[in-house]
């Protein structure tokens, strides 16, 4: 009896993982999902802030791997109350997620960039009388991971960043790092700075963030795809985190749930008296000053690469579900309203400091909800 119990939890326990990078959520249903009246008027189940509604069968969605460890977070509580509906978030990196859903594969993306202006006039050929919209949902640090011998703490900034992923800078002793960590003893040891191989919103925002505050060390335009010549690349956050790990000497770029493991985190020098150490109360300082530069229902936001605030991480990123505002398929479409909700509900979004992640601001996730319930 106690065997047959602990194989009844254990199955329990992996039907609610990731299983070969495609996260399978069992998410909701009602097996009565009838509109006629009387007590069956109403097909919603509900536990605590997860609605049902008519969710039924299943949703493929993809992209970002940055929320894959908040998706992992959200499904265990999604996953008590929805029983009979399927969700595979695959995540396949910003880039081709956003290709796999204006392809029509998939009912929503996650990307770590807005959608630019041609992907929106592209996507009206899939949102039948609508177009794509970006929904703000997962916000977070950026933490640069470090695998440096005998030293435990480590503060960088911007334009010695910037020198570091374009090659300028090559050994751990340089002159420019001794000066930031003067009590550091940093060893003679060659650096090995590793960066995306994939399309991806992560690089994005790191090197939007080089722009910003180290232009004339980063020359370079920006975008998903790694520009700068040299260096080592991985697929993924995941791939990243772990070359780090396993890397004498390493520095690299990714989510500050991957850090999770070990991993040495950069505390980055701003204009505050302190340098900012990469946590997601940190960071969520910093969006907290983001401006919503989309229009309509479109609520893209345009981050803050330089605040003010005593303590803010300057280096962050907002993962977006990209979905049709109008012309979503019927058959997906009240599942994709059903968890789009949940992760947006106040429960689901103070999940996300327990996964290192930061809350998207009251203010804006509101404006998101909104946008949800009007989704057809």
């Amino acid at each position: 009896m106690k065997l047959q119990r602990k194989n009844r939890l254990r199955a329990m326990s992996l039907g609610a993982v990731a299983v070969s990078g495609a996260l399978a959520l069992t998410a909701c249903g009602s097996d009565d999902t009838s509109s006629g009246s009387g007590t069956n008027a109403s097909a919603s189940t509900q536990a605590g802030s997860v609605k049902c509604d008519d969710a039924k069968g299943q949703l493929q969605a993809s992209g970002s791997t940055a929320q894959k460890n908040a998706i992992d977070a959200w499904v265990k509580q999604y996953t008590l109350a929805c029983k009979s509906v399927q969700v595979n978030y695959n995540p396949t990196g910003s880039g081709a997620g956003i290709t796999a859903f204006l392809q029509g594969q998939t009912a929503f993306a996650g990307s770590d960039s807005p959608l630019k202006p041609e992907e929106v006039a592209q996507s009206k050929k899939v949102c039948s009388g609508g177009q794509a919209i970006d929904l703000p949902m997962v916000g977070g640090p950026i933490a640069v991971g470090f695998n440096v011998p005998g030293v435990d703490s480590l503060t960088l900034d911007a334009p010695t960043l910037a020198k570091i992923f374009n090659g300028k800078i090559t050994n751990w002793n340089d002159a420019a790092i001794k000066k930031l960590n003067p009590s550091a003893k940093l060893p003679d040891l060659k650096i090995q700075a590793f960066h995306r191989s994939d399309e991806s919103g992560t690089t994005d925002n790191f090197t939007k963030y080089l722009i910003s505050q180290a232009k004339a060390d980063w020359p370079y335009e920006g975008g998903k795809a790694w520009q700068a010549k040299g260096g080592q690349s991985a697929q993924g956050s995941s791939g990243l985190a772990q070359q780090v790990k396993q890397t004498s000497g390493a520095i690299s770029y990714f989510e500050l749930s991957y850090a999770a493991d070990g991993i040495k985190t950069v505390d980055l020098k701003t204009a505050a008296a302190e340098p900012a150490k990469a946590t997601a109360e940190n960071a969520s300082k910093a969006i907290a000053s983001a401006k919503v530069a989309g229009t309509g229902s479109d609520l893209a936001l345009q981050l803050n690469y330089n605040p003010s605030e005593a303590g803010a991480y300057p280096l962050t990123l907002v993962t977006y579900e990209i979905v049709c505002d109008k012309g979503n398929k019927a058959d997906t479409l009240p599942t994709t309203k059903s968890f789009l909700t949940y992760i947006a509900s106040e429960d689901g979004q103070k999940m996300l400091a327990d996964a290192s992640y930061a809350p998207i601001p009251d203010e804006i996730i509101a404006k998101v909800r909104t946008t949800i319930a009007g989704l057809s």
